[in-house]
């Protein structure tokens, strides 16, 4: 596995489109307890990727960064969760 943290996340807003910076990272579709399974999703050579789960649709924005989405706010804090 590769030495960097996956980012997760999630949807609770319902966004049909979120523009992320990385293109290898988790869903978690809504925040508990309203989620779904956490799925790794990788877009390979594509710039989009559909969860399987939730169908948002995932769009990589080389502007971002790793944790940064547009919408704002789709970042899902798995320090929070864990505690």
């Amino acid at each position: 596995m590769a030495g960097h943290a996956t980012p997760h996340f999630q949807n609770d807003a319902g966004h049909a489109r979120i523009e992320i910076g990385v293109k290898e990272f988790m869903c978690v579709g809504a925040n508990p307890p309203f989620d779904h399974p956490h799925v790794f999703l990788d877009m390979g050579d594509d710039n989009e990727k559909v969860c399987p789960y939730c169908s948002t649709l995932y769009v990589f924005n080389d502007k971002l960064g790793a944790e940064e989405t547009r919408p704002e706010g789709c970042v899902f804090d798995t320090e929070q969760t864990a505690a």
